[in-house]
């Protein structure tokens, strides 16, 4: 991205606002780093239309499943608590953190909450994990040890957990459409549609949906994804009022060919009061009750994913934004870190999973953002997003799912910098990559690259390159591989 030169830098101080303007100025430094409160809101609002579609698809994934015990949190209260959050933290990402970083519901974190955790447990303790997580990493970053455990591990393998993290929602997004399903009976473990073809009108809105994703995205469309999700939604609607599809599992009985869960049909209303009701919904030792082990590796696996999630968008973020220094730091990191992990808090506290630093924010910075006035814009429109929760009850997995393929596709982008020449850090990467979606388990895939890279790092004789942390970690991740022996050995049950 280029930089603006001095010579519009002086221009742009020489007409700098006065009054309230110019404390807003001042504030956020716009004209300090070359911008304008235009280009701030241009930017705020290009980010929130490119990441909007959170408010849709978190209630999705999150919303409709079950939990070990059978309760579903639903869809508008969710969806009213992810606006929620995402307002309050990005606002306060621009005011405290003071550069143009969007916060919402982390894709990929919110896939391990539901499948890995809550189907072990309750809701509740579920997000209590996450509260613990956001607490451990909100103490790591005032003690300054967060950057010193991001830097142990290498850069290879903080790629290949985003490669792997993309894969996993890719496949999330083809089996919540029924694209790809679990075949009755043969030798194969999964299967294309229906018998190994696509059939019905929902596998069609699913297609269109993918199609107009990928068109919208590769011909760089401001908002991309949420306009390409309101279509297909569109679409479905119309599909549904003619053909009068049934749900796969219904009162009925069963469906193939049926809409996945959600049957798209038009809400009574649009707006509504945000029903917030999942606010302080936690249990924070519920977890530890069922295995002290197995929650303790969880808490760590979580926040191992929102180090790396982060920490990479931020510097990619800030890099594409020229404001990164001569040694690739962001300055002023750390407020950055704190207002994030505080967000992952919030995010478990309001039962809407870990909230996370955006990716997306590039394209408020790719429209002139450079401060976090554009982020104050973000939030104030995810708080708007609060009143009209009950449009996402319209959106049927066939509509979102496109959404969640492509943004596995553009997290996989990133597998280019992984040097495969190097076996060390290769292989490691590969076992990242593969088994997070072979296995549905994002924690399995982190643990096995670690892991591998420590052995075979030891194995070429090269022991003293492996950060002592990494150890740490592996041997970790050791234990929670062995978990049900070691319970057994315990007698935990």
């Amino acid at each position: 991205m280029s930089q603006q030169s001095p010579t519009t830098t002086t221009r742009a101080q020489d007409t700098a606002p006065r009054g309230a303007r110019g404390r807003v100025d001042g504030y956020f430094h716009i004209t300090e780093r070359g911008s304008t409160v235009q280009r701030e809101v241009r930017g705020g609002l290009a980010t929130f239309f490119t990441m909007g579609y959170i408010v849709v698809l978190n209630p999705l994934i999150v919303g409709t499943a079950k939990d070990a015990g059978g309760h579903v949190l639903g869809v508008p209260t969710v969806a009213a608590a992810t606006a929620l959050v995402a307002g309050v933290m990005t606002v306060l990402m621009g005011v405290v953190g003071r550069y143009p970083f969007a916060i919402a519901t982390g894709l990929g974190l919110n896939a391990f909450v539901t499948f890995a955790l809550a189907s072990r447990m309750s809701w509740a303790d579920a997000m209590g994990l996450i509260v613990l997580e956001g607490l451990v990493i909100t103490l790591l970053v005032l003690l300054g040890f967060r950057t010193a455990v991001f830097s142990a591990i290498p850069a290879q393998l903080k790629t290949a957990i985003s490669v792997g993290i993309g894969l996993f929602i890719a496949l999330v997004g083809l089996v919540d459409a029924g694209i790809v399903r679990r075949p009755p009976s043969g030798s194969v473990p999964v299967q294309l549609g229906v018998g190994g073809n696509l059939q019905g009108w929902p596998a069609v809105v699913f297609v269109v949906g993918l199609l107009l994703t990928a068109l919208l995205v590769a011909r760089q469309v401001k908002g991309a994804i949420l306009v390409s999700i309101v279509a297909t939604t569109v679409l479905a609607v119309v599909v549904q009022a003619v053909a009068d599809i049934a749900p796969q599992q219904g009162p009925g009985g069963t469906h193939p060919t049926g809409w996945s869960l959600v049957v798209p049909s038009l809400p009574d209303r649009v707006f509504t009061t945000p029903d917030l009701s999942l606010l302080g919904h936690v249990s924070l030792v519920g977890a530890f009750h069922a295995g002290a082990v197995a929650a303790v590796l969880f808490v760590f696996t979580l926040m191992l994913a929102d180090f790396f999630d982060t920490m990479g968008t931020v510097v990619g973020v800030g890099a594409e934004a020229g404001l990164l220094d001569r040694q690739g730091n962001l300055p002023g990191m750390k407020s950055v870190l704190l207002v994030d992990s505080l967000a992952a808090v919030a995010g478990g506290a309001a039962s809407t999973s870990s909230n996370t630093t955006y990716i997306e924010s590039a394209a408020g910075v790719g429209e002139g953002a450079r401060t976090g006035l554009a982020s104050v814009v973000t939030g104030a429109l995810f708080l708007l997003a609060m009143f009209v929760t009950p449009l996402v009850s319209v959106v049927p997995f066939e509509a979102a799912a496109p959404a969640l393929v492509v943004v596995g596709f553009l997290m996989m982008a990133q597998v280019r910098h992984i040097d495969f020449s190097d076996h060390g850090l290769a292989i490691p990467a590969f076992l990242t990559i593969v088994l997070m979606p072979f296995t549905y388990s994002i924690t399995n895939g982190i643990g096995a690259g670690f892991v591998s890279y420590v052995v075979i790092r030891t194995a070429q004789g090269r022991a003293r390159e492996v950060h002592p942390l990494m150890w740490l970690v592996s041997a970790l991740f050791v234990l929670y591989f062995a978990i049900d022996p070691i319970e057994g050995w315990l007698g935990v049950s």
